[in-house]
């Protein structure tokens, strides 16, 4: 399990990550607020709330290993 999908991409079996771009937004709307006048430490602290599951079938089956099609299902991207 890898924090982030480009190992996965590289060879790893799955990861289970933050939405970069959806964090990038949120960090702009921050810097919006700051540059409009509001103070960082009025701004309220948020966490994640979109993740993305990405395997790699590729891995799994050169490690002899079987994902259940639930799993496969549950994934936002499947590396074949």
């Amino acid at each position: 399990m890898y924090p982030s999908t480009e190992l996965v991409e590289a060879g790893g079996l799955m990861a289970y990550s933050v939405n970069l771009p959806e964090m990038y937004r949120r960090g702009a709307s921050y810097v919006d607020r700051i540059l409009k006048g509001t103070r960082p430490a009025d701004l309220p602290v948020e966490r994640p709330t979109r993740f993305y599951f990405v395997i790699n079938l590729r891995t799994a089956k050169a490690l002899g290993l079987t994902i259940p099609p639930t799993i496969l299902f549950q994934a936002d991207e499947v590396i074949r």
